[in-house]
């Protein structure tokens, strides 16, 4: 771990004043965990003292890349060992938007964005207005990636399999079953 000062900011990152006049990288997607780096490096001026910590050193091109999100610990740390593909959670509500659900997974700081085409296999229950912040939401993971920190749920994959179950354990609809 590492302190320097911000002495320039571009599109791809920050770069950090560090001891015996060297610069330090600080790549938009290592700022922070959950936030676009674009959003998270308009928070940095020029001047403010950074804590952060070296993730590599390329002597030949001469390059020093930090991290500041890597101070806080991964969220992904906190992913239960039965937390894959096809895997059933219970979420909680944090945030409606017009194009879905910020939900987290209960015990886990793990964050996800329902898209509105995810949350009901139906059209018209395809609306985020009807959940409320803190209601409970059982969805499938649809694709979990430990590297890339992303978990991508669905509500409408679950009720699809849980009606295929029912078709299967019950007879088929054209049956009249």
């Amino acid at each position: 771990t590492i302190e320097g000062e911000v002495k320039n900011k571009t599109e791809f990152g920050l770069f950090l004043g560090l001891d015996g006049d060297v610069d330090g990288m600080v790549h938009l997607s290592d700022l922070d965990w959950k936030r676009p780096g674009e959003q998270v490096i308009e928070e940095y001026k020029k001047g403010d003292k950074v804590q952060a910590q070296v993730l590599d050193v390329d002597v030949e091109k001469e390059r020093i890349s930090l991290g500041i999100k890597q101070l806080q610990g991964d969220p992904m740390d906190s992913a239960p060992g039965d937390l894959k593909k096809g895997a059933i959670v219970t979420t909680e509500v944090v945030e409606i938007k017009e194009t879905g659900l910020e939900v987290k997974i209960v015990d886990t700081d793990l964050t996800s964005f329902i898209k509105r085409s995810e949350l009901a296999r139906d059209r018209n229950d395809q609306r985020s207005d009807r959940f409320q912040v803190g209601q409970k939401v059982d969805a499938r993971v649809v694709q979990f990636d430990r590297r890339a920190s992303k978990v991508t749920l669905s509500i409408k994959a679950l009720e699809v399999a849980e009606e295929k179950e029912a078709i299967a354990q019950y007879g088929s609809s054209d049956s009249g079953a």
